[in-house]
């Protein structure tokens, strides 16, 4: 049986007797993997007790079912488990904190967020460094609350990642 070179879906072939089988096992695995939602970080071991539509993310070791299926989705179905291989790209929510994974670079990230931009309300509010920002120096008259405050602001900036250091 062929299948598809990014997820491994099964497809149907001409003439194949049974193509309701190939048709439900494909919908079965998109159902894990599109918008995917994992219940939380990589697990070890299967549950005890899988939940129907449940998925989650194979840690490296794993045991039982699991067994050499690492960094795998992991999708409980009435039919017993189901696995799709991460692809660069794959992206899941996980449920128990509320982040995003995405498998990158042959491993899963957690809770990272990359943009060029990040933009609130049509206003771009954070956006690429630009240069550095020097600190109070030289002058006639000195203010020390004022260079106090223009330090403590940068410092804070700074510690943000907001310019650079």
């Amino acid at each position: 049986m062929s299948a598809t070179s990014r997820l491994s879906l099964p497809l149907l072939d001409a003439g194949q007797a049974q193509k309701e089988v190939t048709h439900n096992e494909a919908l079965a695995l998109l159902d894990g993997c599109v918008a995917a939602c994992v219940e939380q970080r990589a697990l070890a071991s299967p549950p005890a007790v899988p939940v129907t539509g449940k998925c989650y993310i194979v840690a490296s070791g794993a045991s039982g079912a699991w067994a050499g299926k690492a960094d795998q989705l992991a999708i409980a179905t009435e039919g017993g488990w189901r696995f799709v291989i991460a692809r660069e790209g794959l992206r899941a929510m996980v449920a128990s904190e509320g982040i995003d994974a995405v498998f990158r670079g042959g491993a899963w990230v957690f809770g990272e967020v990359r943009a060029s931009a990040l933009v609130v309300g049509g206003d771009q509010v954070v956006g690429a460094w630009t240069s550095a920002v020097a600190d109070a120096a030289g002058g006639t008259m000195i203010d020390a609350q004022a260079r106090a405050t223009l330090a403590s602001l940068l410092a804070s900036l700074r510690s943000h990642g907001l310019i650079a250091s």
